[in-house]
């Protein structure tokens, strides 16, 4: 018997292809080959016979083999034994009508389409017409004789032989040729079967010869025959099950890492279980949302409601928890529940069964129905399916983690952002779609304080604010943005489409919407960011190039008002930069880098209080480099604390020598914010001090405005450390940041220095005049002393002296001089008064 082709979902097929096709065929060859040998035997007909071969032909079409070979199955039984009976005792006619009627039952009750009834009952009909025509040759025939045993013999294997040619010409005309596979187990039971069906039944029909009796003890031996062979059947299709999931795990070890692995996953589980559609849906993982991937024939359409649906019931038992597994849930035995989730499958029966990802989620796969309207899925196939989990999920997990593999080698383990890698092949494949047409902007952005915030702060403070700095630039950057870390404090944003005007103005409104504080280890933090920009195509068309100039602007913006757009003239810029940082080691101990010191005197009494020290570098190839270029790079490369500990050296060694002479003269020192983020600077000053013994209290460190208001350095005791030490801290430019006087409470700040840009205009501008003003009354409401920068006129002084200003410093007073100016300065234009009652040394004054 065989299972013959499903016509359902191919109205336009090949005649050829047809399952009409092969029917036809064993019709004409049944009637060709039956005319001639089924016709009525002339006399008497045991009835009682052709019942039996009736009933035994419904018992073994009933407990058949079966063998899948594609769409087509392939049933084998003990039939032979029957048609031994029948052919001996009725004739070929009526073992024909007793087969056929058997058939005909049999396939009606299992509810086989016409084409593969009507193709069964013809291919019977040319089997028994095979066998009579072959036992017609040998002439009248004895049991007992073992001729006959040989006609019998040669009969049955004449039968199978033709059954099986008209089965490969089905198959052929319906799937294509059969391969040696099919052949092979074919020929073996149509041999293995006949001798035992010849066997069996000589047996019975000796015995019944010599006595009735014998049935009593015949039929119990048949049946067990018949059980052993139908366990048999069982264990060999395990077998060959077994030997499926050995080679399927071959299989899904080689899968790729990609949805076409996930396919050939899902590929490899229908064909070992020959279902008509499999799906493994899988959750989401790094970049990747969940999939669905659906392998069916091609009247199978690619998604179907189901398996992507958590609340699907097939999938809740399935992937629950607690008593998940390996489901079958079929059309006859589901509940109503089941049977709609069968129907929005349009599916008789699922498997279904859970899968593990590399991260430990739930996944799902689902097998519907068998390819064969004759087997269906068992508990056999239920265990199968439970053996291949434990290679399906070690191919997933495969997978992921080879995804994980690459995802990690392109991506920034902290943000998850792409790295400086996937953004070079990013570029490159953009740039590469049109050459010289495609336009891009990239922007570098450098997080300012981010190394003050490790230093001060350590490492885990310092991930925490470069994870909010990832969020606001993927916020705020453009939909189709690529925003990308590169190492450090610095962030990358690819903006495809945009000229270099359009990404500048992208440029700006990222900082200014990145431009918030942030909170951070406890502290509220601000987010400062500069940004270089450059373009493709007009600043280059790869993306080493394009990388390189927008890390040359990004030099740049730190002196240009946070963002700046590359010039070839900044290569020159970035050149000098680059040595000047390389240089700045040996400027120092070369004496390259040296110090000017500018007066600053009381402005009630004219003394001199203290000389401000004021950093210098004379370049032999660059000539005079400004503080401004240097002191940012020192920042930058961490070297300001070798820059601070210098200038402080040669300010203290000058304090010392005038203390040589008797004379008490205050030096300040200007303290970078970084240097306050150092943890042993205020070991280094009291080392410096008492390494030129100079008292801490002709030492002043003057200090930005943004350091007071930072909370880094609010919320530590630096300040309070260093005030220990009996110098004192002033802070300078007061009035040019965001701080308020409030906030200088709460710090150990002896005096403010006005900035010189409202001390300039107070001559000719109220306002400005106002402005200073208000700093020193309220200035000297906290208990702080003033000092004004940039007096350059006397009526500036006078102005300053009648609001109360405590010190001055600028032009009028002095520019600042190099020591040995210095030197000759203090000796024209002072003078030296004794030491005050209780005073150690002398004090310098201003002659009039």
């Amino acid at each position: 018997m065989v299972d013959a082709p499903s016509t359902a979902g191919a109205p336009r097929r090949a005649l050829h292809r047809s399952p009409w096709a092969p029917t036809l065929l064993a019709v004409v060859l049944a009637v060709a080959f039956g005319v001639p040998v089924l016709h009525p035997a002339i006399g008497p007909v045991s009835w009682w016979v052709v019942g039996l071969v009736f009933v035994g032909g419904v018992v073994a079409e009933s407990v058949p083999l079966h063998v899948e070979f594609g769409r087509e199955t392939y049933a084998f039984s003990l039939m032979d034994l029957v048609l031994v009976i029948g052919l001996l005792e009725v004739g070929p006619f009526w073992t024909f009508v007793a087969r056929t009627l058997a058939l005909l039952v049999t396939l009606v009750h299992q509810r086989y389409q016409l084409p593969k009834l009507v193709f069964n009952i013809a291919n019977g009909a040319l089997e028994v017409a095979l066998a009579g025509l072959v036992l017609g040759a040998f002439g009248s025939l004895d049991i007992a004789e073992p001729l006959t045993w040989l006609a019998l013999l040669t009969a049955l294997i004449a039968s199978t032989l033709g059954g099986t040619l008209l089965v490969s010409t089905a198959i052929t005309l319906t799937a294509g040729p059969p391969g040696w596979e099919f052949w092979r187990g074919m020929l073996a039971t149509g041999i293995v079967m006949p001798v035992l069906g010849v066997g069996i039944a000589i047996v019975v029909l000796i015995l019944v010869g010599s006595s009735a009796w014998t049935l009593v003890v015949v039929l119990p031996l048949v049946i067990a025959v018949l059980l052993l062979f139908r366990t048999t059947a069982r264990v060999g299709r395990e077998r060959r099950t077994v030997q499926q999931v050995y080679d399927f795990a071959r299989r899904v070890e080689e899968v790729s890492p990609d949805e076409a692995g996930v396919r050939q996953i899902a590929s490899a589980v229908r064909e070992l279980l020959n279902a008509e559609r499999v799906a493994l849906w899988l959750p989401p993982f790094l970049e990747d949302g969940p999939r669905l991937v659906v392998v069916g024939n091609a009247e199978v359409p690619d998604w179907y409601a189901g398996p992507s649906d958590p609340e699907d019931p097939i999938r809740r038992r399935a992937v629950d928890p607690v008593g998940g597994g390996p489901v079958l849930v079929a059309s006859a035995t589901a509940t109503d529940e089941e049977s709609a989730a069968l129907a929005r499958r349009g599916a008789d029966e699922v498997l279904g069964a859970p899968v593990v990802t590399a991260a430990g989620e739930h996944g799902y796969l689902e097998v519907c129905d068998r390819r064969s309207d004759l087997v269906s899925f068992e508990a056999g196939d239920r265990a199968a399916l439970d053996a291949m989990l434990t290679h399906v999920n070690a191919a997933i997990r495969q997978q992921q983690l080879l995804t994980r593999i690459r995802y990690d080698a392109d991506h920034d383990a902290l943000t998850g952002l792409p790295n400086r890698q996937r953004l070079a092949v990013e570029i490159d494949t953009l740039l590469s779609a049109e050459p010289g047409d495609v336009r891009a902007g990239l922007v570098f952005a450098s997080l300012d304080n981010y190394t003050e915030v490790t230093d001060t702060l350590g490492h885990a403070a310092s991930d925490e604010l470069l994870l909010v700095t990832a969020g606001l630039l993927r916020e705020h950057a453009p939909p189709r943005a690529l925003v990308a870390r590169m190492e450090g404090g610095q962030f990358a944003v690819l903006l495809p489409g945009l000229s270099l005007p359009a990404t500048e103005r992208a440029a700006r409104r990222l900082r200014d919407a990145a431009a918030t504080r942030a909170r951070v280890a406890g502290l509220d933090l601000d987010v400062l960011l500069t940004f270089g920009v450059a373009a493709a195509p007009v600043h280059g068309d790869t993306s080493g190039t394009l990388m390189q100039r927008a890390d040359v602007a990004l030099l740049a913006g730190h002196s240009s008002g946070g963002v700046a757009s590359y010039h070839p003239v900044l290569d020159q810029q970035s050149l000098r930069r680059l040595q000047l940082g390389t240089e700045l080691e040996s400027a120092m101990a070369e004496k390259q880098i040296t110090v000017v010191f500018q007066p600053i005197v009381d402005t009630r009494t004219s003394d001199i209080v203290s000389v401000e020290t004021l950093v210098r570098w004379a370049h032999p190839r660059y000539g005079n480099v400004p503080p401004d270029d240097f002191i940012g790079l020192a920042e930058q490369i961490g070297r300001i604390g070798a820059v601070t500990d210098y200038v402080l050296d040669l300010a203290l060694e000058r304090c010392r020598k005038w203390l040589d002479q008797d004379i008490a003269l205050s030096v300040a020192v200007n303290l970078s914010a970084k240097c306050l983020a150092e943890p042993d600077l205020v070991d280094r000053v009291r080392a410096a001090l008492r390494r030129h013994g100079v008292p801490g209290s002709l030492l002043t460190l003057e200090l930005t405005e943004g350091i007071v208001v930072d909370d880094s350095v609010r919320n530590s005791t630096v300040l309070a450390d260093l005030h220990a030490l009996g110098l004192r801290l002033s802070m300078d430019d007061f009035g040019t940041g965001y701080s308020s006087l409030s906030q200088l409470r709460q710090l150990p700040i002896d005096e403010l220095k006005i900035d010189k840009s409202f001390v300039l205009g107070m001559s000719t501008s109220q306002s400005e005049s106002f402005i200073a003003r208000s700093i020193v009354e309220l200035a000297h409401n906290l208990g702080l002393r003033v000092v004004a920068e940039g007096v350059e006129d006397e009526v500036t002084r006078d102005l300053l002296a009648e609001m109360g200003c405590d010190k001055l410093q600028g032009f009028l007073v002095s520019r600042p001089l190099p020591d040995d100016r210095l030197e000759n300065w203090l000796l024209a234009r002072t003078g030296v008064r004794s030491a005050a009652p209780g005073a150690p040394h002398r004090r310098l004054f201003v002659r009039s």
